[in-house]
């Protein structure tokens, strides 16, 4: 029996949305804000910067910052004090969240390397959504952004999170043998909703 659904997705591509769908079709728990809300609980940091670092590297300043810290006596003492929250950290606290959301079950998992982290469960069903980069484009829009917003943003995330699972994971993003599903948003979203849940009722049957 399938107790989890990971859903990594391209962005602009409908992924939270399709989640949020499916969660509520199956009466299951939906980690995405609450995983973002809990890793910001216990690595004691504001959501917004935890938000803000997700499926995504140091920036530059930030790198230096660290090195500064690991090269002095000083910066050890005030790393103590500022308890930074780096990439490395978020990671492995969003490992630990996503493990015991997997071993709790009966719940929706959207990206944050979670296909990786439960790559072993035989009870996970892992989905990959794509769209059309017009697609993309059209739904960023209708959600408010400008052109030139929607584009930037379609153009630069997804490079961000595929570095990420690079440097982390040691995989080409997306890598096609972990998911059991890759399904294109263009066909709307309660089709993908319904191909998903058919393609559940298949593997276990």
């Amino acid at each position: 029996m399938i107790r989890v659904i990971t859903l990594d997705r391209e962005y602009g591509s409908g992924g939270p949305a399709i989640a949020q769908r499916l969660a509520d079709r199956l009466g299951w728990a939906l980690w995405d804000e609450r995983l973002t809300r809990e890793i910001a609980r216990l690595t004691e940091c504001d959501p917004a910067v935890v938000a803000g670092r997700e499926e995504r590297g140091d920036p530059m300043y930030y790198r230096l910052f660290k090195s500064f810290l690991r090269g002095s006596f000083e910066g050890n003492l005030q790393a103590q004090r500022l308890k930074p929250v780096d990439a490395d950290r978020i990671l492995e606290v969003t490992g630990h969240v996503v493990r015991g959301a997997g071993a709790a079950g009966n719940c929706v998992i959207v990206g944050r390397g979670s296909a990786y982290f439960l790559r072993d469960r035989a009870d996970a069903y892992h989905v990959f959504v794509y769209a059309p980069f017009d697609e993309k484009i059209r739904r960023e829009r209708r959600a408010g952004r400008s052109a030139a917003e929607a584009t930037q943003l379609v153009e630069t995330v997804d490079r961000e999170r595929a570095a990420f699972i690079k440097k982390y994971f040691d995989k080409d993003w997306p890598d096609r043998q972990l998911y059991h599903l890759m399904i294109n948003s263009a066909l709307g979203d309660e089709r993908v909703v319904q191909t998903i849940l058919a393609g559940i009722a298949t593997l276990e049957n």
